[in-house]
Protein backbone atom coordinates (compact mmCIF):
# COMPACT_ATOMS: atom_id res chain seq x y z
CA UNK A 1 0.00 0.00 0.00
CA UNK A 2 0.97 3.69 -0.78
CA UNK A 3 -0.11 6.89 -1.49
CA UNK A 4 1.61 9.32 -3.82
CA UNK A 5 -0.14 12.60 -3.55
CA UNK A 6 0.68 15.62 -6.09
CA UNK A 7 -0.33 19.54 -5.82
CA UNK A 8 -1.02 21.03 -9.23
CA UNK A 9 -2.34 24.61 -9.12
CA UNK A 10 -5.29 24.21 -6.93
CA UNK A 11 -6.01 20.54 -7.52
CA UNK A 12 -4.60 17.61 -4.79
CA UNK A 13 -4.36 14.25 -6.73
CA UNK A 14 -3.51 10.82 -4.31
CA UNK A 15 -2.41 8.16 -6.28
CA UNK A 16 -3.22 4.95 -4.43
CA UNK A 17 -1.73 2.02 -5.26
CA UNK A 18 -1.89 -1.32 -3.79
CA UNK A 19 -4.26 -2.87 -1.55
CA UNK A 20 -7.26 -0.35 -0.05
CA UNK A 21 -8.63 -2.48 3.32
CA UNK A 22 -8.85 -2.03 6.97
CA UNK A 23 -4.88 -2.30 7.68
CA UNK A 24 -3.92 0.62 4.77
CA UNK A 25 -7.14 3.20 4.82
CA UNK A 26 -6.11 4.81 8.19
CA UNK A 27 -2.64 5.76 6.47
CA UNK A 28 -4.24 6.59 3.06
CA UNK A 29 -7.02 8.97 4.56
CA UNK A 30 -4.50 11.12 6.76
CA UNK A 31 -1.98 11.46 3.67
CA UNK A 32 -4.75 12.39 1.88
CA UNK A 33 -6.44 14.89 4.94
CA UNK A 34 -3.35 16.55 5.36
CA UNK A 35 -2.32 17.82 2.08
CA UNK A 36 -5.65 19.24 1.64
CA UNK A 37 -5.58 20.80 5.13
CA UNK A 38 -2.56 22.10 3.97
CA UNK A 39 -3.07 23.14 0.16
CA UNK A 40 -6.78 23.93 0.41
CA UNK A 41 -7.67 22.19 -3.39
CA UNK A 42 -10.67 23.35 -4.97
CA UNK A 43 -10.15 19.78 -6.67
CA UNK A 44 -9.24 16.53 -5.06
CA UNK A 45 -8.55 13.53 -7.21
CA UNK A 46 -8.40 10.19 -6.04
CA UNK A 47 -6.46 7.93 -8.75
CA UNK A 48 -7.19 4.02 -8.17
CA UNK A 49 -5.74 2.81 -11.55
CA UNK A 50 -2.81 0.78 -9.11
CA UNK A 51 -5.39 -0.47 -6.46
CA UNK A 52 -5.31 -4.12 -6.94
CA UNK A 53 -8.17 -4.91 -3.96
CA UNK A 54 -10.37 -2.68 -2.04
CA UNK A 55 -13.64 -3.26 0.77
CA UNK A 56 -15.70 -1.38 2.59
CA UNK A 57 -12.72 0.49 4.32
CA UNK A 58 -12.16 2.11 0.17
CA UNK A 59 -15.48 3.02 -0.01
CA UNK A 60 -15.59 4.53 3.44
CA UNK A 61 -12.49 6.84 2.64
CA UNK A 62 -14.23 8.30 -0.54
CA UNK A 63 -17.17 9.12 0.94
CA UNK A 64 -15.15 10.28 3.62
CA UNK A 65 -12.41 12.95 1.58
CA UNK A 66 -16.28 13.31 -0.41
CA UNK A 67 -17.65 15.08 2.48
CA UNK A 68 -14.83 16.96 3.60
CA UNK A 69 -14.12 18.71 0.04
CA UNK A 70 -17.37 19.23 -0.38
CA UNK A 71 -17.42 21.66 3.04
CA UNK A 72 -15.15 23.82 1.14
CA UNK A 73 -16.96 24.07 -1.94
CA UNK A 74 -14.54 21.67 -3.73
CA UNK A 75 -15.02 18.68 -6.24
CA UNK A 76 -13.85 14.61 -5.80
CA UNK A 77 -13.13 13.26 -8.79
CA UNK A 78 -12.42 9.56 -8.86
CA UNK A 79 -10.16 8.06 -11.93
CA UNK A 80 -8.37 5.33 -13.21
CA UNK A 81 -10.76 2.24 -11.25
CA UNK A 82 -10.98 -0.95 -13.11
CA UNK A 83 -14.16 -3.05 -13.50
CA UNK A 84 -13.83 -4.67 -9.82
CA UNK A 85 -12.83 -1.66 -7.84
Amino acid sequence: MSVEIRTTGSTVTAYLSGELDHHTAREMREAIDLSVELNMPSTLVLNFKNISFMDSSGIGLVMGRYRNISKTGGELHITGTSPQI
